[in-house]
């Protein structure tokens, strides 16, 4: 029988068309109508490039829960959607616009605001293209974008609310300020990378000229900034300095010594300088004592007029100007070598500043008591939620403005000393706002507000609370938290009922991927090379929930590989079946009918417990030794015999039922291909809309003990062919000996899978030759030793051993006939020698005997 399937499973002619298909159909459309919703919202990916591998496992782990979701007959939405990431889509508007010899300030904001949607278009396409090579079932009809009009109502929405319960506020405070971007940072955009950094020891003279008191600092550029120079009060060594006065050094600003019992005494010298202006517990300081809080430095992070001759200088290069000036001036103490963490911004990477500034804060402690009283979300694995939990207990108020031109401006609006918060403009004369909201205070909203929040949309009536949020565990605080503590405060209750966390992407010597390595690999690349399929099958199959992931070129290959078989096994299939029914006859079923569909029947049931615990890389081993393993190597091979027998019909049906169960199975983690084969077997519209696999009910726990017993004969003539060195296709003459009623019945399969040209099946043994044994389950297995080894053979074997056994004994007499040795050995010795000599003779003896 023919078949259209080609000779070798080629990824590019298979995926090709078959995602056009899907959407032209209308299969990933949740339809609101089937019983049971399922709904995962995509995590938004950034409009500033391509996705990475991340993004690919990402989406791949997402996709592999929804397929399966749909197929099981859940109305299930899987809702795309993208991020416009302030900082990072301001950058690169910001360095093309610099490309064209222009910035944002030449053109103004709305013209600027005209480039960066240009941009999000562009970006936007092109991770839609993605998606598609990528075989991401997403409902397309519900996209959304942080920035749309509903979406931006949400945003507003909540900021005025928050602000009316009194939970935004505006107020002077330091924050982490992104000298690049030159827009604030929330705490967790801010990365602390550990850095080999200077400990300087500066001389702050008297100003009465009795001496100088020593501090220590890593970052001397503030000095100018300083208001107090500050020691505890109960120091002993500083009492009598309290209340004098000292000059910063080389200049003439005088200021007062202070006592504080923040001041560490065993820190450094025990005398701190006090900065309000640049340091978050200086600040507190200043306010406690009624400091003034001056700026040396200015938001691009230069020295202002503050700082003198330095006025103008980048901070890096003034502490170098600074130190060598101070050296000069005698008013350097020494300096250290010194380890400390350093922060830097998660967007742009420059060191950032804790620097003075009025910006909105969102209060934290109200939204996260309700957020740990009422949340219910299951994080996956468990570790995760403690995880969440402690940084839950000791957050800090939220930093929301961003001084930035692209994304959700701030309603406030102010007049004079008025501040109206407001979506609309009050009235004339009111001037909005510059900043813009914090990204993430819109993507907290993510869950709710794409599907309609704050309208009581039918959408999020039927599919909120979510089902399932899959997100990296790199953004647990960024993202997660905040969506939570969001939820629970705008829609009382948690937004999702479980959090699959996975780990990285890393590179094969466990590196992260990085440009600056240039290990990082592009998902687009590995579809080109090795098929959507492979790269999805490998993605989701080589890590646990929450473990990290290495990216290894050859797990793919074997992942293509796997496929191929696969292919290849369909095909024999489709060769081999005459109609497209697997309508098989349980009563005449074989007992290698039976022995399959029971395996399958615990595949079914193992691959989907496993399945709701997200443990992928298990359901795949099941999936594969199944595979592999029973189907392959044994069904398919007997199916080879009693496809030519009275058997063929049940054959037929059966090996149809069992692929097809096979391919569903498998369609959630390789769409593309068992779609392909699934069309191509049976005929139907789509594997997408198939239902999914179900255990049946069978009684076959006789037969698949009398399948064992055959498959264990079959394996123990395969390891002795092995052993001994025989081909595979040599005849061999055997007889089975055993009380089993059901082997005669099944002499034609155990001649083919044993290879042999004389089979007995008796009670006794009826072979006169010399013969191998091989026991077994309730028989006895002779194989014809003539048959292995011939005489000349078994002769030449002999006498090798023969001359091995004659060349030790010879040794050992000699040895034992030396009176040097006897006498002088120990006895321990001697006795070890001459049992081994006995040991030799008798070896001897038997081969003598052997060789006539």
């Amino acid at each position: 029988m023919a078949t259209t399937l080609d000779t070798k499973y080629n990824h590019k002619a298979v995926e090709a068309g078959l995602y056009d298909f899907w959407l032209e159909q209308g299969y990933f459309k949740a339809e609101g109508k089937k019983q049971q919703p399922f709904c995962i919202v995509i995590p938004p990916p950034n409009v500033t490039g391509k996705l990475h591998l991340g993004h690919a496992w990402d989406g791949t782990l997402q996709d592999i829960i929804i397929r399966r979701k749909r197929m099981q007959g859940y109305d299930a939405l899987f809702l795309p959607g993208m991020d416009h990431a302030g900082i990072a889509t301001q950058a690169k508007v910001d360095e093309r616009l610099k490309k064209m010899g222009i910035s944002r300030y030449d053109i103004g904001r709305e013209k600027f605001l005209e480039q960066a949607w240009a941009w999000k278009d562009e970006y936007a396409a092109h991770i839609k293209r993605q998606w598609g090579v990528l075989g991401l079932s997403l409902d397309y009809s519900r996209e959304r974008f942080t920035l749309d009009e509903k979406l931006s109502s949400a945003v507003q929405e909540v900021f005025i609310k928050l602000y009316e319960k009194g939970l935004i506020y505006r107020g002077n405070r330091i924050i982490n300020w992104d000298v690049e971007a030159k827009t604030a940072l929330s705490n967790i955009e801010v990365e602390f990378v550990e850095t080999k950094s200077k400990l300087y020891y500066f001389r702050y003279p008297l100003i009465d000229g009795s001496g100088h008191m020593i501090i220590a600092t890593t970052r001397p550029e503030t000095m100018f900034a300083d208001q107090a120079l500050m020691v505890h009060p109960d120091d002993v060594r500083y009492q009598s300095f309290i209340g004098k006065k000292v000059y910063i050094p080389n200049t003439q600003v005088e200021i007062p010594i202070i006592t504080d019992d923040y001041v560490d005494m065993t820190f450094g010298t025990g005398v701190v300088k006090v900065t309000p202006a640049h340091d978050p517990n200086d600040f507190e300081v200043g306010k406690r004592h009624g400091l003034g809080m001056p700026l040396c430095m200015t938001e691009d992070g230069h020295m202002n007029v503050m700082a003198f001759k330095y006025n103008g200088l980048e901070r890096f290069e003034c502490r170098k100007q600074l130190v060598e000036d101070l050296k000069q001036a005698n008013l350097v103490e020494k300096i250290e070598d010194y380890v400390n963490n350093v922060g830097h911004s998660e967007r742009t990477g420059v060191v950032v500043e804790p620097r003075l500034s009025l910006q909105w804060f969102v209060k934290m402690r109200p939204l996260v008591e309700a957020a740990i009283a009422k949340s219910d979300t299951e994080f996956v694995p468990k570790r995760f939620e403690k995880i969440y939990l402690n940084w839950l207990e000791n957050i800090e108020d939220w930093c929301i403005s961003r001084q930035l031109w692209w994304g959700h401006r701030i309603p406030v609006w102010y007049k004079g000393d008025e501040v109206v918060v407001s979506i609309e403009k009050p009235g004339e004369g009111y001037t909005q706002d510059e900043d813009v909201l914090d990204t993430w205070f819109s993507s907290a909203l993510w869950p709710f507000s794409t599907l309609g929040w704050p309208e009581k949309t039918t959408d999020l009536a039927r599919y909120y609370p979510t089902n399932v949020l899959v997100t990296g565990y790199d953004i647990i605080f960024f993202w997660v938290a905040r969506m939570i503590f969001q939820g629970v405060e705008f829609t009382d209750q948690s937004p999702f009922k479980q959090v699959l966390m996975h780990g990285l992407v890393r590179d094969e010597h466990g590196r992260k991927m990085s440009k600056s390595l240039g290990n990082g690999v592009d998902p687009m690349d590995v579809s080109e090379a090795y098929g959507t399929d492979a790269m999805r099958y490998f993605l989701s199959t080589n890590a646990a929930p929450g473990q990290d992931l290495r990216y290894e070129t050859e797990k793919v290959a074997s992942s293509w590989n796997f496929i191929n078989k696969l292919w290849n096994i369909v095909r024999f299939i489709d060769m081999n079946i005459e109609d497209k029914k697997d309508d098989f006859d349980e009563a005449s079923l074989s007992i290698y009918d039976q022995w399959i569909l029971g395996r399958l029947n615990d595949v079914i049931e193992d691959v989907d417990q496993n399945y709701e615990k997200y443990e992928f890389g298990e359901v795949s081993r099941t999936l594969y030794n199944f595979i592999w393993d029973e189907f392959a190597s044994w069904y398919v091979e007997i199916a080879k015999v009693t496809l030519k027998d009275q058997r063929k019909e049940n054959t037929q049906k059966v090996l149809l039922y069992v692929i097809k169960q096979i391919l569903k199975l498998l369609h959630p983690f390789m769409p593309f291909v068992t779609e392909r084969l699934y069309q191509n077997l049976t005929g139907e519209a789509s594997i997408m809309i198939a239902a999914w696999p179900e255990v049946r009910t069978y009684t076959f726990e006789s037969t698949l003990k009398s399948v064992n017993v055959i498959f264990e004969m079959v394996t123990k003539v395969r390891q002795l062919r092995q052993e001994m060195n025989i081909t595979p296709s040599k005849p061999l003459t055997m007889e089975i000996v055993s009380n089993l009623a059901f082997l005669n019945a099944e002499q034609d399969i155990l001649a083919y899978f044993l290879r042999s040209n004389e089979l007995l099946v008796s009670t006794q043994e009826s072979l006169k030759a010399e013969t191998i044994l091989l026991a077994g389950s309730g028989y006895e297995l002779y194989v014809l030793k003539s048959d292995i080894i011939s005489e000349s053979e078994e002769k030449a074997k002999l006498e090798k051993e023969l001359a091995t056994i004659t060349k030790e004994l010879e040794r050992v007499k000699q040895m034992l006939s030396n009176p040097n040795f006897v006498n002088r050995a120990k006895p321990e010795k001697v006795e070890e020698e001459k049992a081994k000599m006995n040991n030799y003779q008798a070896q001897y003896d038997a081969l003598m005997k052997k060789l006539g």
